[in-house]
Order: structure tokens, then sequence, then C-alpha cells
């Protein structure tokens, strides 16, 4: 089992991401896992917006997969906490990719635009048993690595998020240009049987919840205490928004991409997105690499947090300025997600420092309750505001991204001060 992370002073230097790979097995199985699944996601996602605008040509459709991708999230997260935190974590997610493998083979039935219901009942159910991976993966991390390591592993979790995006989105787009979407709903199948023959080789850890009794009859009240103890732990209970405050404008944004893509590369659906998406992937994983080697100083963190915040509604204000140059817009979504990408690894690594293991389940599946419920409510404003015609594609991104930035600069003058001296403790 990894030493204990009750000491920060055991953490005398960070591991190498080298050292972290070749000397922890268990770690490595897991991130393997979490590699090769990615990379089908990404495959998938860009199939998926390519074939639902073929269908039906509607922005508000596109938002429609968007919002059931993550509402059902959501909504099955306050339940995949408590699971995640009273049962065993490495069985929960081999199933949950298991399960997820199946769910993506039912792609292969939808033909035309009458089948739009069938498209959203899978996305609902993929977002249901991702609500109870992630949270099941991130709660392991702390489990599965030393003090010195817990940096560098979920700074390499995040890169390889966002290398598998850029790689992912790239590849999905032209996969999906040349051989079409049912070939990459196969693999997309594929990619999850071989992340749960990982995550089955690897040995995880953890101090499950003791409740006794009928699962749905503890529920309720496990979950009522995991969130007493965000009420009672205000330091790790602010940190729990970090990532909700970028959401709040970030969902458009990230929504608006796909949007873009078609602008940007008229006549090739796919390969626009795919773009546009790597671009995104690119950004997000420089972000966490900086972030570990320029932000040392954890007392200055929740700072950074909000001024990342800030910094990416910055770059997208400037692409709403602009327009449609092809190579600036490129650069600048690069710059913004690298900044959401540190704001992610900084918030992740606090969380999982300031959280005792018996809650750690539950507290990051409200964490993604409050995310996936930001996200979804800002695709849901975005899609009506350009199906109403309220504003065009331009005009939309420069609204959501004044919007983010103003959510980081409310950060650094609501949250920051209260992280200051010992009141942070609390």
């Amino acid at each position: 089992m990894a030493e204990s992370l009750a000491d920060p002073a055991a953490a005398t230097g960070q591991s190498g991401y080298w050292e972290l790979l070749r000397g922890n097995v268990t770690f490595r199985r897991l991130w393997i896992g979490n590699v090769v699944s990615l990379l089908g996601d990404w495959f998938n996602t860009i199939a998926l917006y390519t074939m639902v605008l073929r269908l039906t040509g509607s922005e508000l459709a596109l938002g429609a997969v968007l919002i059931i991708k993550m509402l059902p999230w959501a909504l099955a997260s306050p339940i995949a906490g408590v699971l995640v935190d009273r049962f065993n974590r490495r069985r929960l997610m081999i199933a949950s990719d298991l399960l997820r493998a199946l769910v993506v083979v039912g792609f292969l039935l939808v033909d035309d635009a009458g089948d739009l219901p069938l498209i959203y009942a899978l996305i609902a159910a993929q977002g249901v048993l991702a609500s109870l991976f992630i949270p099941a993966r991130s709660a392991s991390i702390p489990n599965v690595t030393s003090a010195r390591q817990l940096v560098t592993a979920n700074a390499l979790m995040a890169a390889s998020w966002s290398v598998m995006l850029a790689v992912g989105a790239a590849l999905g787009g032209l996969v999906t240009q040349w051989l079409g979407e049912r070939a990459v709903f196969a693999i997309d199948s594929a990619t999850y049987l071989l992340s749960g023959y990982f995550i089955a080789r690897s040995v995880i850890p953890q101090a499950t919840d003791t409740a006794r009794g009928p699962v749905l009859r503890t529920a309720f009240r496990q979950m009522a205490d995991g969130w007493r103890f965000l009420r009672d732990m205000p330091n790790v209970r602010r940190i729990a928004l970090a990532k909700m405050a970028w959401a709040i404008g970030g969902g458009a944004l990230g929504y608006s991409l796909a949007l873009a893509g078609d602008q940007l590369s008229a006549g090739a659906l796919a390969a626009g997105i795919g773009i546009l998406f790597a671009a995104r992937g690119l950004g997000s994983g420089i972000g966490p690499v900086v972030a570990r080697w320029a932000f040392k100083d954890r007392g200055k963190w929740p700072l950074i947090l909000g001024l990342v915040i800030a910094a990416s509604g910055i770059c997208y204000t400037v692409v709403g300025v602009i327009g449609w140059s092809l190579p600036i817009f490129i650069v600048l979504v690069i710059l913004a997600h690298s900044a959401s990408g540190a704001n992610w690894v900084m918030s992740t690594v606090l969380l999982q420092e300031r959280t005792e293991d018996r809650f750690r389940g539950r507290v990051f599946a409200t964490e993604w309750l409050l995310v996936t419920l930001a996200e979804t409510l800002s695709i849901v404003a975005a899609s009506v505001l350009l199906e109403m015609g309220v504003v065009d594609l331009r005009g939309g991104i420069l609204t959501f991204a004044l919007l983010q930035l103003l959510c980081g600069v409310l950060w650094v003058v609501l949250v920051v001060p209260r992280e200051r001296g010992p009141i942070a403790r609390r």
C-alpha cells in the first residue's frame, strides 16, 4: 500500500514520469487501461458529432448529444459515489468497461435520423457507466501512489487525457472520414475491453466504507454523510468548485468547437472537428506538465486556479473578436485549454490530499455532479441561443468567453481570501 498522504512532509520532492511508470506496476496498469479507453472515447466522440450533424443538420440536436452525455452522468453521480466508497473500486471499473463495450456496439444499429432516440439512449447509458468509472479511478490514485508520486501521477493522467484527445480527435476525424462511423464504434468497443484487461491485472487497496445493510437502504444515508463531510470541511468544498467554475463558460465553448469545425474545414466536417479537438487536447496536455514544473508551492494553487480560469476566458474572448483565422484559432484554443488543464490537475491533487479515503469517492462524484450540471446548463443556453438566432457562432463564443473570464475573477475575489492563513485548514 502507498505511504500515507496525511503527512505533507512525506513528500520530499516529486517523482519523475518514467520513474513512476517503471517502478509502480499497479499505477502503470491503471494508466495503460485509461489511455487505451480514452483513445477509443475520442474516436467515438468525433464520430458521434459527425453522425448527428450529418443526419439532422441541427445545432440543437448536436447540443442534445452533449447534454445527454452529461446529464445522466450528473444524476447518477451521487449513487455512484456511494458505490465507489462502499465496494471494490477495481471491480467497479472493470464492470464499467465491459458494459460500455457492449453499449457502444449499439451504435452500429443506427441507420437514419429516425434512430436519434436510440443514439441518445446509448449516450445516456455511457454517461451513467462513466459516472461510476471516473470517481473510482480518481479515488484510487492516492491508494496506489506515494506522497511524492501523487502530483506526477495526476499530471500524467491529465496529460494522457489530453494527448489522447489530441491523437484520438485527429485520428478519429480521419478514420471517420475514410472508413465511416461504424468502424470507429467497433474500435471504441474493443478499447474498453482492453482497458478492463489491464485494470483486472491491478491491485488497488482502499479504505472501504463499512456501512452494513441493503445498498438502497443505506445509500441515501451515505450520500448524506458525504454531503455533511463537504459541509463541515470548507477547505474541501471550495476546491470541489474549481472545475465547475471553469465549466460554467467552458461547456458552451467546447460545444462551439464542434460547430466551428464545419466553418473552418468546409466539406470535411469530421476532419475540421478533429483538428480543433486535437488543438484542445494538445493544450490540455501542456497545462498539467507546465503546472507541475512551474507551480511547486501548494499554498499558491488556489490563486492560480482562479487565474487560469480567467486566462482561458481571455483566450476565447480573442477568438470571438478576431473571427475565423484557422492558425490563430488553433493557437488560442491550445492556450485556453493549457490553462484549463492546469486547473484540472491542481484541483484534483488538492482534493485527493484534503479528503479522507473513505469519503473520496463521494467527494469526486459530487465534484463531477457539479461539473456536469454546469456544462449541461452552459450547452443548453448556447444551443438554444444559436438555434433561435439570438447570436451567431462568433457572438456565442464571445458571450461565454466573457462569462468564463468573470468566473475566474470571482474565484480570485471570493475564494482566495478564504485560503489564506489558518482558515484554509477548515
